[in-house]
């Protein structure tokens, strides 16, 4: 094994490019507004687009598993940050602006070397490749708690006989379901909307009476005589609690309270694409549940449960929704928890590859026996002028002063992602404890983690030494001299610094107390005044090998196609692509799982020896700006 160090990208290395896939082409648009527009005037008419509402309540992620407070050195575990599921050069799900006023703001972007990235484990000679020319290039499945990759291959709704019939979709006019729409979210003064029944039968009544109990969670109905005509009234049976949750008369005692189903994506993140669904379906967007969270530049696959929702319901989506497709449907009795999930399995492809067939597999080789350094991806460290880094450092320090600086100093390329989610909590709610919960204090933790590491495998490279630290079981344990050779470097974790977690015994432990001295900070009390910026710490393996590796390098010509099939593909019987002896370029297709937590960037990185920030990806290729 052989570790390398960056010390500068040559533009022969590291040429990645990311193309804006957000902005949709004329025709892409008209196609999407005209299926757009047929299902809004058929189910949904009152909507007048798909984006999700302003200012929703999304649960957050949990924290990082850490040490629980009080005894030190007891049942740590390895961290687990869903907040950060599967990863691809994400602009965490912040609008994209145009192109000169973003490669403006990437002057003032991070590199690696800023946060602590520097080291390689590979010995062999880097090259370029294209990451995510196409959003379709970079394609997440998640894994679940019982080891299987979730695929959606499965449209078919399960036969219930209580499912209303499909009428219920059509039998309100659209100006009948904006009014009970209003109704609903309590839009105006109204207690009660009341719909004559046409064409009076039985029959007809039912089908209003399931399509507002269904379509319009919290309002309840009754049929009324009035001067000789038939009308179905409804009205607000709970209050506002009602629309958060759904009436547990109307749920079939015998069917699970929760529908689960495979969420296919399209470069959404899964906060917007939940959004999405809880507007269609006029629920809260808290009854979803779901295992991790998923990019948005990428196709992604993941499990989701809703809380009495029905399959058909969710089906019904189908028809109105682009870029989304649900299906896989089965009833359970529990939601699902953030950080059930066993990792993601990732298909990326790395298009016009300069390197040989010898490179690439020597890169391959490498990545799959001793795998990359398990480093905090750029995204965690954000993309602007104020790295998340040192508004968590302001925070720990209690310099105040600064954090304000920080977040409302007019900055060059600083106005976005998380300084913009302080303020709209701060104007929502004028909470600043709230506001500053939205701060990244942790990505300071992720910073030191990252220069840390860089020392310790340059001081003693890719195996394991006395002092080091492993877990057993959950609880984090030294490395004797007489045992060290029953360890492998991929045994060895470090510390995010913190009051509950042991530090190193060797060179590296001294290395962590110089680094937060000079940042002002006491590595023996990392407990703060504010409970939420207390930091226990967590421990993170150095090295992750990934499993499941496998790679093909095909050559193509038009660099437009897509050169693997998606799971939509296959329900739609399309041909996997095939591909000639020879062609005007070649692509590297890479298949490969990670645990939770750890950045499949940082992965890429290690097989094309690049580095990943946005910021040098500008300065080495700003073709896709213009």
């Amino acid at each position: 094994m052989e570790m390398t160090e960056v010390t500068g990208v040559s533009l022969k290395r590291g040429s990645v490019a990311v193309e804006d896939n957000d902005r949709v082409a004329p025709a892409e648009e008209a196609k999407r507004q005209k299926i757009l527009d047929h299902c809004l005037t058929k189910s949904q008419s009152e909507l007048e687009h798909v984006s999700p509402p302003s200012g929703v309540n999304v649960p957050e992620p949990p924290e990082a598993v850490s040490a629980r407070e009080g005894t030190k050195n007891s049942d740590v575990q390895l961290e687990e940050e869903e907040e950060e599921e599967e990863d691809g050069l994400s602009e965490e799900g912040e609008e994209e602006e145009e192109a000169e006023s973003f490669a403006d703001m990437m002057k003032h972007g991070l590199t690696e070397l800023d946060v602590g990235i520097t080291k390689f484990v590979s010995s062999h000679q880097g090259f370029s490749g294209i990451l995510k020319e196409r959003y379709s290039d970079f394609v997440v499945h998640e894994i679940g708690k019982d080891g299987r990759i979730s695929h959606l291959d499965d449209l078919s709704v399960p036969v219930d006989e209580e499912d209303p019939t499909e009428d219920v979709f059509t039998v309100l006019t659209a100006e009948e379901k904006q009014r009970l729409e209003e109704l609903q979210l309590f839009k105006n003064k109204e207690t009660s909307v009341a719909i004559e029944v046409i064409e009076d039968t039985k029959e007809k009544r039912t089908i209003i009476h399931q399509a507002i109990k269904s379509l319009f969670p919290g309002l309840e109905t009754k049929t009324e005589d009035r001067e000789g005509k038939k009308y179905i009234v409804a009205y607000h049976a709970a209050g506002k609690k009602a629309l958060a949750n759904p009436r547990k008369h109307s749920w079939p005692k015998s069917r699970g309270s929760y529908c689960h189903f495979v969420l296919y994506k399209e470069n959404k993140d899964t906060m917007d694409a939940i959004n999405v669904l809880s507007k269609y379906l006029r629920v809260k967007p808290n009854i979803f549940s779901y295992m991790g969270t998923k990019d948005k530049r990428a196709i992604t696959v993941q499990e989701i449960a809703v809380l009495k929702i029905t399959a058909q319901r969710l089906a019904h989506l189908n028809k109105c929704l682009m870029n989304f497709k649900l299906g896989n449907f089965s009833y359970q009795k529990n939601p699902l928890k953030l950080g059930e999930l066993q990792g993601n399995h990732f298909t990326v492809v790395l298009r016009n590859i300069t390197g040989t067939d010898e490179q690439v597999q020597q890169a391959m080789n490498s990545l799959k026996e001793i795998g990359f350094i398990n480093y905090y991806g750029m995204q965690r460290f954000g993309t602007t002028a104020v790295p998340t880094y040192q508004v968590g450092r302001a925070i720990l320090q209690n310099s105040w002063t600064e954090v304000m600086d920080l977040i409302l100093k007019p900055r060059s390329g600083a106005e976005k992602g998380y300084l913009v989610k302080c303020r709209e909590e701060w104007a929502k709610t004028k909470d600043p404890a709230a506001a500053l919960r939205k701060l990244p204090v942790k990505s300071y933790q992720s910073y030191v983690w990252n220069n840390m590491v860089s020392k310790r495998i340059e001081e003693y490279g890719l195996r394991p030494v006395p002092g080091d630290l492993v877990l057993k079981g959950a609880t984090a344990t030294y490395v004797d001299e007489e045992d060290v050779n029953n360890y492998s470097i991929h045994d060895v974790v470090m510390p995010l610094p913190g009051f509950d977690v042991i530090y190193p015994k060797h060179k590296i432990s001294e290395a962590y107390r110089e680094m937060l001295t000079a940042d002002n900070l006491d590595i023996d009390n990392m407990r703060h005044k504010i409970r939420d910026y207390s930091l226990s710490g967590a421990y993170r393996k150095i090295i992750i090998r990934p499993q499941n590796v496998s790679w093909e390098v095909v050559a193509y010509d038009d660099p437009k196609i897509p050169l693997f099939n998606t799971d939509v593909d296959n329900l739609e019987g399309k041909q996997p692509p095939v591909f000639a002896s020879e062609g005007k370029y070649r692509a590297l297709k890479m298949d490969f799982s990670l645990p939770p937590s750890t950045y499949a960037t940082m992965a890429i990185r290690e097989v094309l020896k690049m580095d990943t920030s946005i910021k040098n990806q500008t300065q080495l290729n700003t073709t896709w700006l213009r």
